[in-house]
């Protein structure tokens, strides 16, 4: 019975898929071994699942498909193909330009009304410390220094940039609501009763 499962190859190459499709990290063969054993209740001999894995990479080394099983690490994972790693990577590039925490995003927002303002007014303003939000925001691009302020000190002034735009879908910043379009006045940014 185990013999023509697989014998029957068809069976063993898509459940190698599935696993090395599930793992995280490159899966080595013993792994692979170990979990087609207990799902069949049988020693599956390596040799099989060596040959399994070959053919699978025969299947997606052709031009059909934009990804590859590749031995790294000591196992076997799915890969993108070197050719389209620029896609991916740009891909990559802008999800992670959307991600900000709500710190951020309020830090972020108290700047854009009220620029140029320093981080003691965006303190005073948001009532915690805005270092890390701040420093977040200018790695992203989305805000940058303006210049200094002529108070004691002169501390650094910031400014939305003109990556802010692209990030909010926006041609203008005249195009964000005014202060007086949220309901009630206790949403205004900034202003104490």
């Amino acid at each position: 019975m185990i013999e023509n499962i697989i014998g029957s190859g068809t069976f063993l190459q898509t459940h190698i898929e599935a696993l090395i499709f599930c793992s995280q990290a490159p899966i080595r063969i013993g792994e692979i071994q170990q979990c087609l054993s207990e799902l069949l209740d049988a020693e599956i001999p390596l040799e099989d699942i060596e040959i399994a894995i070959k053919q699978l990479v025969q299947k997606y080394d052709t031009a059909d498909f934009s990804f590859q099983i590749t031995y790294i690490g000591g196992g076997y994972q799915f890969l993108t193909k070197p050719k389209y790693q620029s896609a991916v990577h740009l891909h990559l590039k802008q999800k992670s330009k959307k991600r900000l925490s709500n710190a951020a995003l309020e830090t972020l927002a108290v700047i854009a009304y009220r620029q140029p303002i320093s981080k003691t007014e965006i303190e005073q303003i948001r009532g915690v410390g805005c270092d890390y939000a701040v420093q977040k925001l200018l790695e992203k691009e989305l805000v940058e220094i303006k210049g200094k302020s002529d108070a004691v000190g002169r501390p650094l002034l910031y400014g939305t940039s003109p990556k802010l735009m692209d990030y909010l879908g926006i041609n203008d910043l005249k195009e964000l609501p005014t202060l007086k379009d949220f309901a009630t006045e206790d949403n205004e940014i900034g202003h104490q009763q």
